[in-house]
């Protein structure tokens, strides 16, 4: 009943009524080679994954490109990256239009963030013998957390833990074989990628709990305005009209949930 509800709210609030043009100068910021180029963390299945068949994109992240190219009246090229520290670092170049990726301080340095419109959470996970239960008892001296290389939460440990150590993997599906390879005391993650590696392989646990948000925003490289105002109103209606909502619904996601409304960045 709750995905039919959501389907059908999603459906009649779009027909509702036309949704607003964009102007002259947004569509020259938001696809400057004549087409939109979204780059796509294929590292976070919450947001995008491969079709196992077809290796055909999905995910809510790219229905959203999809649907902001449709109004800019372009094609779609989707730029795929394994991690988001890698699309982070790809701005700089001019190699995509518009990104996804967790909200951070350090990312506005060199890109516009949209409000959020999905929240998720980082979670740890441990081997099973450990004797870490709990969040609170992660940060003390002699752990080793593993974090993916450039990811949220490697940004916000990186300010946060005082006595524990970072150690950084590739991307952040590694995280898990790295901790067990090398006989490191904690993972560090999205929720969900925790939960899959715990199912994926035997003696770990996951603590109970979170020890972040992660709010995951639409961006825009620094100094595109026009585009950037643009996709701030986008993702706000994509938001209001339950658009992110059916996605999450249509791709089969758990434990994330939309933002509410023009969300702190």
């Amino acid at each position: 009943m709750k995905r039919i509800t959501v389907l059908m709210f999603a459906a009649l609030a779009a027909c509702s009524s036309a949704p607003p043009k964009p102007s002259p100068a947004a569509v020259a910021e938001l696809a400057p080679t004549g087409k939109l180029r979204a780059a796509i963390n294929f590292g976070n299945g919450v947001l995008a994954s491969k079709d196992p068949t077809t290796g055909e994109a999905r995910g809510v992240s790219v229905d959203l490109s999809r649907e902001l190219a449709k109004r800019l009246g372009v094609p779609l090229e989707i730029v795929p990256y394994a991690a988001a520290g890698r699309v982070v670092e790809a701005v700089k170049t001019g190699a995509w239009d518009v990104g996804y990726v967790a909200i951070d301080p350090l990312r506005a340095v060199d890109m516009i963030q949209s409000p959020a419109y999905v929240v998720i959470e980082g979670s740890y996970l441990v081997p099973a013998g450990s004797p870490i239960r709990s969040n609170a008892e992660v940060d003390r001296e002699g752990i080793r957390i593993v974090v993916g290389k450039g990811s949220a939460y490697d940004l916000f440990l990186t300010r946060e833990i005082k006595r524990a150590i970072l150690v950084r993997a590739p991307t952040s599906p590694e995280v898990v074989n790295m901790m067990l390879a090398e006989k490191l005391e904690v993972s560090a993650g999205v929720k969900q990628q925790l939960e899959a590696d715990a199912k994926r392989v035997r003696g770990v646990r996951l603590l109970a709990g979170r020890f972040m948000t992660i709010n995951q925003a639409m961006a825009v490289p620094k100094g595109r305005d026009a585009g950037a105002r643009y996709v701030r109103d986008f993702i706000e209606e994509m938001k209001a009209t339950g658009f992110v909502a059916a996605a999450l619904v249509r791709h089969n996601v758990d434990g994330a949930v939309v933002a509410g409304p023009d969300d702190p960045r």
